[in-house]
């Protein structure tokens, strides 16, 4: 049988280049059992025709099916099927025609239901962005990366790709981080105090298996990063949700039968309060003083770029008593998933000895591409370039912010990526960032970051790390004028 040309159409907005997009359109209708073994494809000529692009394109794409056993080539004939080609399973598909399981009432939906901040999946189309945490693609070293992967999928390294390395993680982004990633953070530390992670999340829920259990007391800031807040509730412990003022967590504020400190010393989640040092020094003296653990999430470190960043927790740590985590999801970007907690051996052999019961290890090609991206400098000028970047754009918002009026809540004096906002009195930003969506404007409500006892509607967050520096002022006036309409002006006092 032979398959028309009109079966092939390239959709708008697909990822990927035209070759890769033919050869998948053409290994999805062989493994959805629309084009069988021995159909015969369009020539290249008719399909390139139809689709309005180059002939080699179409050709070079068959050639590549060809080598995976997709398609044969069977000399002037033309191309087919082949008799090999991957089949669908032959199920016989069953309707459930009796009532559903209810799987609500035996999970409790005590996952699926943990408070988030609402970020649209389709964030990009909006023309005005202000969101947390995305990748900015006209930053990013798209080429250098390309050939790091590529080195980390060659010959050489076939081990690093293939060997399942048990508990153990890629010894050259070890090294990497232990020579040049933690000195910056003034962290002296041997291979065997530093586990790769899948992102600081991931780090965080292995401290907490670790060290927290049901008659356990764990502190947190308030407001603080809604991630956290889940993974301590699903340990079951007392949670002390302690608030912050303008220079971060008050060591004077926590409870005394506190048995874990989580922090976000250097760039305070969401506020940018930076911990002062005498803070810090404090916080460490009574740690030793009533026998507590503090877990510092330093994810944002490095976008320090208006004043040196301060010297970390653990490099204040006498005693072995901080957990530190950082991640290269803001500095690289966030679907890499990778980052490291730095702590004594002690606690890194259980920390690993849980990362293996759960996921072995992170991917180790992915590992050894970051490795090779970091040790040949490609990483230290990408956040070179992000610091000068966002350093602009802090600067350009800062100014509409104020030239429009809008409340800073808190801003930090280190740099960051974002402004945490305070609404008038009584304006819902969950309602406002509803009405804002419809205008093209993405903001973060900041109800998500709050404990759930001491609920504020009224704080949202602004990001720059995905925004154009051309659209920041635009962007601030349409937040401006959405407060002065009477839906939200009218219920100021």
């Amino acid at each position: 049988m032979a398959i028309p040309p009109e079966s092939f159409f390239l959709s708008t907005g697909a990822g990927g280049t035209l070759q890769q997009r033919i050869r998948q359109m053409v290994a999805e209708g062989i493994l959805s059992g629309r084009f069988r073994p021995g159909d015969r494809l369009p020539s290249s000529r008719a399909l390139a025709a139809h689709l309005g692009i180059s002939r080699i394109t179409v050709t070079l794409a068959y050639t590549e099916l060809v080598a995976s056993d997709y398609l044969t080539a069977r000399g002037r004939s033309g191309y087919y099927v082949s008799g090999n080609a991957p089949v669908p399973p032959d199920f016989h598909s069953r309707a459930a025609s009796g009532p559903q399981y209810d799987y609500a009432r035996l999970t409790g939906e005590r996952f699926s239901r943990t408070a988030r901040v609402a970020r649209p999946e389709d964030w990009s189309r909006f023309a005005y962005p202000f969101i947390y945490g995305q990748a900015d693609a006209t930053l990013f070293d798209h080429q250098n990366w390309r050939l790091c992967a590529l080195s980390a999928l060659g010959r050489r390294d076939f081990e690093a790709l293939t060997s399942d390395y048990y508990e153990r993680d890629d010894p050259m982004l070890i090294e990497y981080i232990l020579r040049h990633i933690l000195p910056r953070r003034g962290i002296d530390a041997r291979a065997g105090e530093v586990l790769v992670t899948m992102g600081a999340q991931n780090a965080l829920w292995l401290a907490g298996q670790v060290l927290l259990a049901p008659d356990r007391v764990a502190v947190m800031e308030n407001p603080g990063y809604p991630g956290l807040r889940p993974i301590l509730a699903q340990l079951g412990c007392r949670v002390a949700a302690v608030d912050v003022d303008q220079d971060g967590l008050p060591p004077d504020a926590l409870p005394h039968d506190a048995d874990v400190v989580f922090t976000t010393a250097s760039h305070q989640s969401p506020t940018n309060a930076t911990l002062p040092l005498d803070r810090r020094l404090d916080l460490l003296r009574l740690a030793g003083e009533r026998d507590f653990v503090v877990v510092e999430d330093d994810y944002e470190f490095e976008m320090s770029f208006l004043k040196p960043v301060s010297p970390s927790l653990k490099s204040l740590d006498t005693e072995g008593r901080v957990v530190h985590i950082g991640s290269f999801s803001k500095s690289l970007f966030p679907g890499l998933r990778l980052g490291y907690m730095v702590a004594p051996e002690s606690f890194i052999r259980e920390a690993r000895a849980l990362r293996a019961q759960v996921l072995r290890h992170p991917p180790g090609h992915i590992q050894r591409t970051a490795a090779y991206f970091l040790s040949l400098g490609h990483y230290d000028a990408l956040v070179n370039r992000m610091r000068a970047a966002f350093k602009r754009r802090r600067t350009v918002m800062d100014e509409a912010i104020r030239a429009n009026g809008l409340d800073i809540a808190g801003q930090g004096g280190f740099g960051g990526s974002s402004f945490w906002m305070r609404a008038p009195e009584s304006v819902d930003t969950a309602r406002l960032a509803e009405v804002l969506r419809g205008q093209g404007v993405l903001i973060e409500p900041g109800g998500a970051f709050f404990a759930p006892d001491r609920p504020d509607r009224r704080h949202y967050r602004l990001a720059y790390s995905s925004i154009a520096v051309s659209r920041i002022p635009e962007g601030i006036a349409l937040i401006a004028r959405a407060l002065q309409d009477d839906e939200f002006s009218a219920r100021v006092p």
